[in-house]
């Protein structure tokens, strides 16, 4: 069943009006017809509606609501993913595999190996093509909500940020095994803000590790093996969605 998110101002009574690149693709991609079901998410409030489609116009769908959907498909955390800056198109496969998993934000974050500077007239650009990322990805994994790419910051502008959330993690080599990690990932409760600091490729400078546990950031260990950026939070995320799915 094919997902679509609208804002609250398209639901009337009975009715959700589907708008905007949305029709297009209704109609002539997907070529659906009168009678079919789709699942429609209001970004606002993250409820969920099985709906009938009924009529295509030019710029708009008419569907019937059918039921509202009772279990949502959001983890009972909001998970932040602070990711520094990778090389190539790496952070469009971060994004994608991220949403996947239930992260709430990703904020590409500047360390200091990050060997990747956006240029700041085309960051938007990037941004914005980041963002449509996390759409697709959000409406193939039926996700009550699209997750923000944020804007770069800083690493210790990420520190910043994340200083009034209740759990913050930045997987370490060098940090206690894995028991200390199930310990802390146990810890965790329902409601909970989490941060998840990852590094570029060559990891974080020592010093800034130093400046992470001086903000009461706590380190984890992932393993025995030295991931890459692209995996080490695919696999912070999975653990978290191990430990809090319900």
């Amino acid at each position: 069943m094919y997902q679509f998110f609208i804002e609250t101002s398209q639901i009337a009574e009975d009715q959700i009006r589907i708008l905007g690149k949305d029709v297009n693709h209704m109609k002539n991609v997907l070529r659906m017809k009168p009678g079919e079901e789709i699942r429609v998410t209001d970004s606002e409030t993250s409820r969920s509606y099985r709906c009938e489609v009924a009529e295509l116009y030019e710029e708009t769908v008419v569907c019937h609501i059918l039921a509202e959907e009772e279990e949502g498909s959001e983890l009972p955390v909001r998970i932040y993913l602070f990711q520094g800056l990778p090389k190539a198109d790496k952070m469009e496969l971060i994004i994608q595999k991220a949403v996947e998993l239930g992260v709430y934000q990703i904020i590409p974050t500047a360390c200091r190996r990050c060997v990747v500077k956006l240029d700041p007239k085309k960051e938007k650009t990037k941004l914005a093509r980041w963002q449509q990322i996390a759409e697709a990805a959000a409406k193939q994994s039926k996700r009550s909500l699209i997750p923000e790419i944020m804007p770069v910051i800083s690493l210790r502008e990420a520190f910043a940020r994340s200083q009034k959330m209740q759990v913050r993690l930045i997987p370490y080599e060098r940090a206690e095994g894995m028991e200390k990690t199930r310990e802390i990932l146990k810890g965790i409760r329902p409601g909970d803000e989490v941060a998840v600091f990852i590094g570029p490729e060559g990891g974080f400078e020592e010093t800034e590790i130093e400046e992470a546990m001086k903000a009461q950031i706590k380190p984890v260990t992932l393993g025995k093996r030295i991931l890459r950026t692209e995996t080490a939070g695919m696999t912070v995320l999975a653990f978290l969605l191990y430990q809090l799915e319900q």
